[in-house]
């Protein structure tokens, strides 16, 4: 009880600083009362009288009578029993953990506003604010006009004034160029870059270092990752098996599209449908590999339907997360439990997704794979050695293979299913027809093959292991006849329910069919970009935001849904998103705009007078303090030894790793170290094992944190914590050298790593990822967990 009256007074002044940002009822308060009160005081239930799906009846009130008095939340009894001071009524939401305190600031700021709320709500059917297409809202007023160098600097600095808080100083110019280098290029400034900006006083230097960075091929790379976290890149297959995949030409496809800046509208539209486009080109076709991203099972013993229904379900899943900042998944099972997602919604989607070419267990399927013939070519001598012993093979084959072709012409039905598929292909075919592969199979399955046929083929087959493969890559390529889709009953893929067609979700604007044909992946699509579309632009701008600042305008950037925390800025978030797209979808136009802001600009040094006013720094006050990926932290150090080697795309790369990197899957695989310049590539192009972890992103970690470190709690039920650490450090002000080794940890400005573990901003364990990340490719998302379904 002493606890419960205590943080009453921190309520009481936490509500007059909510009431001068102006708590909106449907934006701000009616999201928590959904989430926490309509479960019992809905439509379906009222338990104590009491209903609370629309203000009218939480005026008009229950047993213990009305719920609210308008200007006065200390005498409202909603107040009391969210705090726990009712004499009568136990603590609710009852027998579940108390409301965060900022929700409860937020409802007592409305009320004593005054509870103003919609004329005419309607009961139990609230629109969301994420579901509302954002409008551009006016630019407000602010006093100091001289700060703001952009739009986004009015909006941040609108409410510090009205919080009373003036924003930090600019960061010193060595400090800034090197954040600035780190976030548009993952690289830090050379001495001479460095020294060339000290000297440079031109007002607009800044801006032209700015350009100069967005121009770099190197933004390509360090920009692919966050999307390539997006969308679940791995080198390979994943289960316990975890064969390596071929998928760097979809990894190379990112990085270029990024530094061509190609309209995000068109790079989304690519990865989900380029092979739909007509006349798709080569690299439309590489881009559908966002969709190949999912796991193959290649145990024996499966049921390959099974892996091929989850593999479009990851599809569903990813899908909602990476462009709709929705936790989709959650209805695979059942209806959503939260958000207005219907089942049949979430199987109108996996629609969309189920006619294509995979067949569940990772074997090649005709227009699964993606050939790039005369790319890798053997080396000359072997080519020789190659030529030499198939021409021997073939002229013994010539002369002895007859006899196999008569041998197998008599074989009856079931010994001719004994032979391999290539020589059953040949049987009752003359001779002269078959290929060289036909009369090779077909004579090493002949009883009368001599003993020196069988060397001469053993001595091929060995050559011919040595030769290397055709680079290939996973892509999309739908079935010529679509497949059903139904409701699997309870998410079972065995227990077939109703049939359902192509669409999408029924709170969402409409995707109005084509006239003669069922919707395809390209109209879904296209379907993302419409301009009534409430969600594509402000998930993209968020994502942005969070790599800048540490905590994205939406903290719970994978969960714009009543589950997920509102907007700290939500009508920055909506400029961004509208100018976002007036601006073409161009991202770089977006990076520009937020790294020349003031905001991007100031100094991150602590501040003691926001400690309690805004220990988490939601209000940006200053800048945030962020740590490096550890990939950045090795390649800062490669950067700063002068040993990185600067070449973009390719095949990946080996650096050296401990002993036994690759055993902790169930094949134990070598990891042989590269050579020459590819030993100090950037690591991005190192392989992403989906069962054994990099040490290099793993070993800081455990390092700082201990054995088990995690993210901080993230709302979204999908996403599970990044393995990649990001090193537990303030950025200070002030611009150190670079680390000289891959295993130190730093931050933007290269101030070094304390050892000493931050607790989580909402408890929990060890904060070794300060943002809610997207799974890492060795962290594939399970299922949904009991908090969202």
């Amino acid at each position: 009880m002493l606890v419960r009256w205590f943080a009453v007074p921190l309520l009481l002044a936490g509500t007059a600083s909510l009431a001068s940002a102006q708590v909106d009822y449907v934006r701000d308060v009616k999201p928590i009362l959904a989430k926490h009160c309509y479960r019992c005081h809905g439509a379906s239930q009222q338990k104590g009288g009491l209903r609370a799906d629309t203000v009218a009846f939480m005026k008009e009130g229950g047993d213990t009578g009305a719920s609210l008095t308008p200007g006065d939340s200390k005498a409202s009894i909603l107040v009391q029993v969210l705090l726990g001071t009712h004499e009568d009524i136990s603590q609710m939401p009852y027998k579940k953990p108390a409301l965060a305190d900022a929700d409860i600031a937020a409802i007592r700021a409305w009320i004593d506003a005054g509870a103003a709320a919609p004329v005419n709500e309607v009961p139990d059917k609230a629109v969301h604010w994420s579901f509302v297409a954002p409008v551009r809202p006016d630019e407000p007023v602010v006093a100091r006009r001289d700060w703001s160098r952009t739009v986004v600097d009015r909006f941040i600095l609108a409410r510090l004034e009205q919080e009373k808080i003036a924003p930090a100083p600019e960061a010193d110019r060595a400090a800034l160029l090197r954040r600035v280098s780190l976030d548009l290029t993952g690289l830090p400034p050379t001495p001479a870059e460095l020294a060339a900006f000290l000297a440079d006083r031109a007002p607009d230097a800044y801006e032209r270092a700015v350009d100069r960075l967005l121009a770099s091929p190197h933004y390509g790379e360090r920009w692919a990752r966050l999307w390539l976290d997006v969308a679940r890149y791995a080198d390979s297959n994943g289960y316990s098996i975890d064969a390596p995949r071929q998928m760097w030409k979809y990894r190379d496809w990112v990085v270029a599209a990024l530094n061509r800046d190609q309209p995000y509208d068109q790079f989304v539209v690519e990865q989900l449908a380029g092979d739909l486009l007509p006349a798709a080109t080569r690299d439309q076709r590489v881009a559908t590999g966002f969709n190949r991203n999912t796991q193959i099972n290649q145990e024996g013993g499966i049921d390959p339907e099974q892996f091929r229904v989850e593999s479009v379900m990851d599809r569903v899943s990813t899908f909602g997360s990476a462009f709709l900042g929705l936790t989709v998944g959650c209805a695979q099972c059942h209806d959503h439990k939260f958000d207005p997602i219907p089942q049949r919604d979430y199987y109108q989607l996996y629609a969309f997704f189920n006619s294509t070419v995979d067949d569940g267990h990772g074997k090649a399927t005709p227009g699964g794979t993606l050939e790039f013939p005369g790319e890798v070519q053997a080396p000359e001598s072997l080519r020789h050695e190659l030529d030499e012993a198939r021409g021997d093979l073939d002229r013994y084959l010539n002369t002895y293979g007859p006899a196999a072709v008569a041998w197998a012409a008599a074989l009856d039905g079931p010994a001719r299913l004994k032979l391999g598929a290539t020589a059953r292909d040949a049987v009752g075919r003359p001779f002269d027809q078959l290929t060289f592969a036909e009369k090779r199979a077909l004579y090493a399955a002949f009883p009368g093959a001599t003993p020196e046929f069988r060397t001469n083929n053993v001595a091929l087959a060995r050559l011919e292991r040595r030769e290397p493969k055709p680079i290939t890559t996973l892509v999309m390529s739908e079935l010529p006849q679509p497949r059903e889709s139904v409701i699997f009953i309870k998410g079972d893929f065995t227990r077939r329910g109703e049939r359902v067609a192509p669409g999408t979700p029924g709170i969402l604007p409409p995707l109005t069919p084509p006239p003669d044909r069922a919707p395809t992946r390209l109209d879904l699509a296209r379907w993302l970009f419409q301009p009534s579309h409430p969600l594509t632009a402000r998930v993209m701008v968020n994502r942005v935001w969070q790599q800048y600042f540490g905590r994205g305008l939406v903290e719970t950037e994978n969960d714009f849904g009543t589950q997920g925390l509102p907007p700290s800025h939500p009508e920055l978030l909506d400029w961004l998103a509208v100018e976002f797209v007036d601006q073409k979808w161009s991202l770089k136009a977006l990076h520009r705009l937020i790294v020349n802001s003031s905001t991007y600009r100031q100094s991150s040094n602590a501040r003691p007078d926001l400690e309690i006013i805004d220990p988490l720094n939601k209000l940006l006050a200053r800048q945030s303090r962020l740590r490096l990926d550890a990939e950045i932290v090795r390649d800062v150090a490669l950067s700063a030894s002068g040993l990185l080697a600067p070449q973009i795309g390719g095949p990946p790369v080996f650096p050296p790793q401990p002993d036994g990197v690759m055993t902790l899957g169930q094949v134990k695989r070598d990891w042989t170290a590269s050579t020459g310049d590819d030993r100090h590539r950037r690591g991005l192009r190192t392989p992403r094992s989906r069962s054994s972890t990099p040490p290099m992103a793993s070993a800081p970690a455990r390092a700082v944190c201990g054995p088990t470190p995690r993210c901080r709690p993230s709302r979204s039920s999908t996403t599970s914590s990044s393995s990649s650490s990001r090193a537990l450090s303030p950025r200070a002000s002030s611009a150190r050298a670079a680390p000289t080794r891959p295993a130190a940890s730093t931050t933007r400005s290269g101030s070094p790593c304390p050892v000493r573990p931050r607790p989580t901003s909402r408890g929990g364990s060890a904060n070794c990822s300060r943002r809610s990340s997207p799974p890492r490719p060795h962290a594939r998302p399970g299922p949904p967990s009991p908090a969202c379904c």
